[in-house]
């Protein structure tokens, strides 16, 4: 999970006109846990060719800093996924693309094959927003998609959301800075569960800390506003079966946005909206795919 961290000496590893595209390598396995090579392709390097990826990823191989697994796939040529060795994990810490961020890569062939699955379907979210962006002339980069972002909820609890997201929408005379929390759906759990995670949020927009030795009424206020300008909106992005069965868990969402009354308080408050994955792909996040939690017409996720 990610937290702020504390800033330590730059290392030797330094970015050289010689080896950007290394440095970034490592850094984006460290940033995002695993990713395919063409994930890697189109989130560094979307002009670029298969091979120069490739041939950088095999000399962090032969390094013995990046290692693979590869994707079962029995109608397609072998994939691979890359994630860090202990020492490539090492070597990141202080690479100024990840200051304040530590990192908590997938480091042993167990961990990437728990998580593989999950973690490219995350990856795959990233870049449909990191190609919109590129292509409408916004900002949002592989170091604007944080995963695994943790925060107290109270009780011992914590609110765990897939990624928080930053966007920032540029024109000719404005700059409008979005943020998301962002939760990615494969259908491996009930929809009563994926409803709840709804819960989870309402509890974080209301969560305050009590400094110690105070009154309740002293309170600093909402603990989101240490990392937050405004609460983050909440996307939910489903994917991993048939449209029908999608779009009944996007009902329950919005079920769930109504009926519980911490979660409807929140939905006044925060834009909530779900999409399936494969549409925005093909489409673009940007298009009219996204299902208010509160009702209405899908739209862009950028005017819920």
């Amino acid at each position: 999970m990610t937290s702020p961290a504390q800033q330590t000496a730059p290392t030797s590893l330094s970015p050289t006109p010689a080896e950007p595209l290394r440095l970034q390598v490592l850094a984006a396995l460290a940033q995002h846990r695993i990713a395919t090579t063409s994930q890697l392709r189109s989130m560094l390097r979307p002009e670029g060719t298969r091979q120069l990826m490739s041939r950088v990823l095999n000399k962090l191989r032969s390094d013995a800093f990046a290692a693979s697994t590869v994707l079962p796939n029995v109608n397609r040529s072998r994939t691979h996924a890359w994630y860090l060795t202990p020492e490539g994990a090492r070597l990141t810490r202080d690479l100024p693309a990840l200051r304040g961020r530590p990192p908590y890569p997938i480091t042993s062939a167990t961990a990437a094959s728990l998580k593989t699955s999950h973690t490219l379907t995350v990856v795959r979210a990233h870049l449909a927003f990191a190609a919109d962006a590129r292509r409408l002339g916004h900002e949002h980069g592989p170091w604007d998609w944080t995963p695994e972002v943790s925060h107290s909820i109270g009780e011992g609890e914590r609110v765990m959301a897939d990624a928080v997201m930053y966007y920032t929408v540029t024109g000719p005379d404005q700059r409008h800075k979005l943020r998301a929390f962002i939760e990615v759906d494969r259908t491996t759990m009930s929809s009563e569960r994926l409803a709840v995670k709804l819960i989870e949020y309402a509890r974080l927009f209301q969560y305050e800390v009590q400094p110690v030795g105070r009154r309740k009424t002293n309170s600093a206020g909402p603990a989101w506003l240490r990392w937050y300008p405004v609460f983050p909106r909440v996307l939910f992005i489903l994917t991993g079966a048939s449209r029908t069965r999608l779009d009944n868990r996007i009902s329950d969402l919005q079920a769930m946005a109504v009926q519980h009354p911490l979660v409807a308080h929140l939905a006044r408050e925060v834009r909530l909206a779900a999409a399936i994955l494969e549409d925005i792909e093909h489409h673009g996040p940007i298009q009219a795919v996204w299902v208010p939690l509160t009702g209405g017409n899908p739209r862009p996720w950028t005017d819920l």
